[in-house]
């Protein structure tokens, strides 16, 4: 199994004024845990993104960028894979009492391939914002349910955080790792 963390960043404010400057967070590089993996099937992401601000009990949507699969197994039949998805809870500061935002309150959607090359049978986890899945619990985002040949596949996932009401304003950062295997 591949695993590819990134920092996800969210501005809670007064008024949801936009965050114009470099978030602390996204300076460093989350820490990765190698762990085996399948040989020549890998998975990218962003390291780190910034979705923008909102108000406490408001909702915020962002992308999370582009995330890629490249499968090199070659002839292996069949050479199929899943990627999942999860979340970590949100925090601001030390975390705590309303400084928290659940992994339930983030939901996901992988939105269709936005570029493949090669062949087999792609399936996003979520095409549309209609089938979003809570990040409460790990998800599939993508899949290759069949074919065989090297293959690499590209898709933009979108976040949208509902911000539970009594929040305090900060600037609040989390984890969102894809895995495939």
């Amino acid at each position: 199994m591949r695993i590819s963390p990134f920092l996800l960043g969210l501005l809670l404010g007064v008024g949801g004024v936009p965050f114009s400057g470099e978030p602390a967070w996204g300076r460093g590089t989350p820490a990765i845990v190698p762990i085996p993996q399948a040989v020549n099937l890998d998975i990218t992401a962003p390291e780190s993104v910034n979705i923008g601000a909102t108000t406490a009990g408001g909702t915020i949507t962002g992308s999370l960028g582009t995330v890629v699969v490249e499968d090199r197994r070659g002839s292996l039949n069949p050479n199929t894979w899943t990627v999942t998805v999860s979340a970590a809870v949100f925090v601001t500061g030390a975390g705590g009492s309303g400084r928290t935002i659940a992994a339930s309150q983030v939901a996901y959607w992988s939105g269709p391939a936005t570029r493949s090359t090669g062949g087999g049978t792609l399936v996003p986890g979520q095409p549309t914002a209609a089938q979003a899945v809570t990040l409460g619990a790990t998800r599939v985002a993508f899949r290759k349910t069949a074919g065989n040949g090297n293959n690499t596949v590209y898709w933009s996932p979108t976040l949208r955080i509902a911000v539970p009401a009594g929040v305090v304003a900060g600037t609040y950062h989390g984890t969102i790792t894809h895995s495939v295997a």
